[in-house]
């Protein structure tokens, strides 16, 4: 059978993206098809807008650190407009290479929203296509609650496009979005309050990384509030007021929810096609990603597995390899490093204690807490935090947590080290970096002992 194309792919974000410039460049015919803007939710209104805000934020605390090392700084104003713009110019270049990336590797661009027909055929607007195999790549959107009121709130699409700066803020989660935006809220001088259901937020990661961390947000000035959750939300005359389910009332300008993102499978027409999905809505897949119609696979967010944009990349490169360059693979999900922008920053990869003692018994806990070199000077409170994780049979390191500057670039060389199955003894033997952070990887050798 002819096919207009060797290969379709709904949805121009990360995973997308990569999958059809490599299944091109393995002599595929390919089109995508992108309803928004190419580039998707990390490069448009997720990850990299996100931590040009971060980096924003934290200047509010540059200043005053740079007094303690003799500068003298007057007093700094700040234009979230100038920031906003200055933002959307970076987004609009980012996008633009996305275009060119396509456009460089002959993958055809549909701007249009893309259904499936059948297992073969897709309608791209007014137009019907077809193609030997499909790609779903429809990545996640937020999430909102139905909390009387919940029209007046805003998710992380929407903060990035605030006219202003709001003068109180209201941030309801406990997650990466959510604590990151407390984070840039609170730098650029909002009155941050935090509102998390749970017992301790960033659910998922290891007790000690969660306490540590609520500690430094809670010094830096954000309100943060746990087992605390809106029952309503009200305009009035001067604002927002929103009635917690234990009664309490709080008033502020903005209310943010980062409860979660669900899989984009609504209305792409997989129900025409039979395609399995998960009780959550995601894309039922295989290791190799392929779901239970033999040509349509699916990568990335829309598949609920790791929502993190290498790891959509890694599934999108996988999938080409295997389908159009003959050599069978899946992207390997075990030991996957992360980070969180809060400030301070998280970094982590393997498993928590929790998780390393379910699945192993007996393990060894190293651990860290001290004042940064940075702030001997500056007189900050703020502390750094190191744990390793080791199974004690093997002497592998099973995980590995940073609290800290840099948390981000010093965990991604320490995934590399687990993914190679470094041991205890082989951190040990590494000569550490003086004076820095990541030297207290290399340096613990007292195993923890609870009191």
């Amino acid at each position: 059978m002819e096919f207009d194309y060797d290969l379709f792919v709904i949805g121009a974000g990360s995973g997308g993206v990569r999958a059809s410039r490599i299944s091109s460049s393995l002599g595929a015919k390919v089109a995508i098809a992108e309803e928004f803007r190419v580039g998707g939710t990390c490069v448009i209104r997720g990850c990299v807008p996100k931590k040009l805000l971060v980096y924003a934020s934290h200047y509010s605390e540059d200043f005053e650190d740079a007094e303690a090392y003799g500068w003298t700084v007057p007093k700094a104003t700040h234009s979230w407009t100038k920031l906003i713009e200055n933002k959307d110019r970076e987004i609009d270049r980012l996008n633009g290479i996305y275009h060119n990336i396509l456009a460089n590797n002959n993958v055809e661009l549909f701007q249009d929203r893309a259904t499936l027909i059948d297992k073969n055929t897709v309608q791209v607007g007014d137009k019907k296509v077809t193609a030997k195999y499909i790609l779903i790549a429809t990545g996640g959107t937020p999430v909102m609650p139905n909390v009387p009121g919940i029209e007046h709130a805003i998710s992380s699409n929407e903060a990035f496009h605030l006219d202003e700066l709001p003068k109180r803020v209201i941030v309801v989660g406990g997650g990466y979005i959510a604590v990151e935006f407390a984070g840039i809220f609170n730098g650029l001088g909002s009155d941050v309050i935090q509102l998390y259901r749970g017992e301790r937020i960033l659910r998922g990661f290891d007790h000690d990384v969660q306490n540590v961390l609520a500690g430094e947000i809670q010094k830096k000035g954000i309100d943060l509030r746990t087992h605390a959750n809106p029952a309503s939300i009200e305009k009035t005359s001067s604002g927002l007021k929103v009635t917690l389910e234990d009664g309490d009332i709080l008033e502020t300008d903005a209310i943010m929810y980062a409860t979660g993102r669900k899989p984009n499978t609504e209305n792409i027409g997989l129900e025409n096609v039979g395609v399995e999905l998960k009780a959550n809505g995601a894309v039922k897949v295989t290791p190799g990603s392929q779901t239970n119609i033999e040509n349509i696979y699916s990568v990335g967010d829309v598949t609920d597995r790791i929502a993190l944009t290498p790891v959509a990349i890694h599934e999108g490169m996988a999938f080409a390899e295997t389908v159009f360059g003959g050599r069978p693979s899946a992207a390997d999900h075990d030991n996957v490093p992360s980070a969180v922008f809060s400030q301070p920053q998280v970094g982590s990869v393997g498993l928590s204690e929790a998780d390393a003692r379910a699945r192993y018994g007996e393990v060894d806990i190293y651990k860290s807490q001290f004042r940064p070199m940075k702030h001997t000077l500056t007189g900050a409170s703020e502390q750094a935090f190191v744990k390793l994780i080791v199974e004690t049979k093997t002497d592998l390191v099973i995980g590995a947590h940073i609290i800290g500057s840099d948390a981000a670039e010093i965990i991604q060389a320490v995934g590399i080290a687990l993914k190679c199955g470094a041991t205890k003894a082989q951190f040990d033997s590494t000569v550490g970096v003086h004076p820095s952070l990541a030297e207290e990887i290399v340096t613990m050798r007292e195993k923890f002992v609870p009191a």
